[in-house]
C-alpha cells in the first residue's frame, strides 16, 4: 500500500444526502472523493434546473422539515434553493376518509413562520451541487460504479478499503459512506444485514391543478386503501398547484395508470372528496413500489451507511429525505470530532457514536409509520370509530399536539449542532 490514501473519505452517491454528508465535512481537513453512476453532463444541474422550471414541476418533491432547512443553510445550498423555487407550507389538515376525525396544525398556533417547505428534489439537488462546485478539495467523480469493497485492512495510518470502480480504477479511502440509495450496491458489497417487508403498496406521484387554492396547506386523507396527499406548490403567484403521493394498492396503481386525463382527475377529485374544488389538469403519472428496509447495523470499521443505504419507510409522513438529512449532519459532527483529536475516523468505536444516536430514532419513526398504515388500513368497525375519536380528541389537546408537531418540524429534541437554528432564522 501506498504512504499516502486516494482518498481520507469515499461517499459512494452523489444524491441529496451524499452531497450533503460531503459539504457538511468541507472544512474537517480530510481529502474527500464523492462518487455518482450517473454520467457528467454538458451542461451544469442548476442551468438544467432553471430551464425546466419553466416547463413545469419535478413529480418527485420532498417535504422539508425546518431542521432539514437549516442543514441545508449551513452547508450553503438554500440560497440556491431559494432562487429557483420553495413551496412554504403554513398548515396540515389530516381527516379520516371513513369517518370524521380530522386534525389540523398551523403555523400560526407555534408562533412560526411555516410547517415546513415542498421542494423539487430536482431543486435541493441544484443547490447542493452548486455549492459543490466552491469547495476544490471535494472532488467528484462521476460515470463509475463500485463493483468491489475489500474488507477492512490495517496500515501505519489506520484502517481503510479498496474499492474496484466499474471503469477499472482502484481507490482506497480510511472511511466508506454508502449513500447510494435504497438499493445500494455498497451496502450489500459490505454485506450490512437488513429487515425487509413489502408495505404491500405503489405511490402514485404527479402534479395537478386545482379550482381552488392550495391554502398553502399539505392534506392528507386516509382512504380505504392507502394515505392520499396533497402537498401545495407555489408558481410565482399560483397556488392552484399541488404535487400528489397516492399511496395505494399496486392493483389500483394500474388502474389510476390506465385512465386517460380526464378520468384520472374525477377520480382523485371523488378520492380527495373535493376539497380544493374540480382537478382541472394533471401531469404525467409516475408509480413506484414502497418497501421497508432497514440495515441491522449502519456502521463496520472503516464503513457506515446513511439515508435511505441504511432506512427507507412510507412516505405517508414524508419524513424520508429528513431522516437521511440528520443522518448526514449527525455523521459529520462525529467525523469531524474524530478528525479534530486526531482519531481514526474509521474505528468502529468511532462509528459507533453515529449509530447510537441515529438508528433508534429512525427505527422509532419506521415503527410510528408501521403503526400508522395498519390503524388506517383496518375496516373494523370498532377500530374506525376508535381511531375517529382518538383524532377528535387529538385535535383538541392544544398543548400535546404543538408539542409533536414541533418535533415533527425538528425545532425539539436532540439534534445534531447543524439542525439546531430557528426556521426563521
Amino acid at each position: 500500500m501506498s504512504e499516502l490514501l486516494d482518498a481520507d473519505l469515499i461517499i459512494v452517491g452523489a444524491g441529496m444526502v451524499g452531497l450533503t454528508a460531503a459539504l457538511a465535512l468541507r472544512d474537517a481537513g480530510l481529502n474527500i472523493l464523492l462518487l455518482e453512476s450517473r454520467p457528467a453532463q454538458p451542461q451544469s444541474l442548476l442551468q438544467r434546473v432553471q430551464d425546466a422550471t419553466h416547463e413545469g414541476f419535478d413529480p418527485r418533491v420532498s417535504a422539508l422539515t425546518c431542521a432539514s432547512e437549516q442543514i441545508l443553510r449551513s452547508v450553503d445550498a438554500w440560497p440556491v434553493m431559494a432562487s429557483l423555487r420553495l413551496s412554504p407550507y403554513t398548515d396540515m389538515e389530516v381527516w379520516d376518509g371513513e369517518g370524521t376525525g380530522r386534525t389540523h396544525f398551523s403555523a400560526a398556533d407555534l408562533h412560526e413562520p411555516c410547517l415546513g417547505h415542498i421542494v423539487e428534489n430536482r431543486v435541493i439537488l441544484a443547490g447542493l451541487r452548486s455549492a459543490l462546485a466552491e469547495q476544490p478539495h471535494i472532488r467528484l467523480l462521476e460515470g463509475v460504479e463500485v463493483r468491489a469493497l475489500s474488507e477492512p485492512r490495517t496500515s501505519t495510518q489506520g484502517l481503510w478499503r479498496q474499492l474496484s470502480l466499474s471503469d477499472g480504477q482502484e481507490l482506497r479511502a480510511r472511511l466508506v459512506i454508502a449513500a447510494d440509495g435504497a438499493l445500494s450496491r455498497t451496502r450489500q458489497l459490505a454485506a450490512l444485514p437488513t429487515w425487509e417487508w413489502d408495505y404491500g403498496h405503489h405511490a402514485l406521484v404527479t402534479t395537478v391543478r386545482t379550482e381552488r387554492s392550495n391554502g398553502a396547506t399539505a392534506w392528507q386523507r386516509f382512504t380505504d386503501d392507502g394515505p392520499l396527499a396533497f402537498l401545495p406548490l407555489r408558481d410565482g403567484a399560483d397556488d392552484h398547484l399541488s404535487s400528489i403521493v397516492w399511496s395505494t394498492s399496486p392493483e389500483h396503481v394500474r388502474e389510476l395508470t390506465g385512465l386517460d386525463d380526464a378520468e384520472f382527475c374525477t377520480a382523485l377529485e371523488r378520492a380527495f372528496e373535493g376539497r380544493l374544488g374540480r382537478v382541472e389538469w394533471a401531469d404525467q403519472r409516475q408509480s413506484f413500489p414502497l418497501r421497508q428496509r432497514h440495515a441491522k447495523r449502519y456502521v463496520q470499521e472503516a464503513f457506515a451507511a446513511i439515508g435511505d443505504a441504511a432506512h427507507t419507510i412510507h412516505p405517508l409522513a414524508g419524513q424520508g429525505v429528513n431522516l437521511g438529512l440528520l443522518d448526514a449532519a449527525v455523521l459529520a459532527e462525529v467525523i469531524e470530532a474524530a478528525a479534530a483529536r486526531g482519531d481514526d475516523i474509521g474505528a468502529l468505536r468511532i462509528l459507533r457514536r453515529y449509530q447510537r444516536r441515529r438508528q433508534g430514532e429512525n427505527l422509532q419513526m419506521a415503527a410510528g409509520m408501521e403503526g400508522f398504515k395498519r390503524l388506517f388500513d383496518t375496516r373494523q368497525p370498532l377500530l374506525v370509530l376508535g381511531r375517529n375519536m382518538g383524532m377528535q380528541c387529538f385535535d383538541r389537546l392544544g398543548v400535546v399536539k404543538n408539542h409533536l408537531a414541533l418535533a415533527a418540524m425538528g425545532l425539539s429534541g436532540e439534534l445534531p449542532a447543524r439542525a439546531r437554528r430557528h426556521c426563521s432564522d
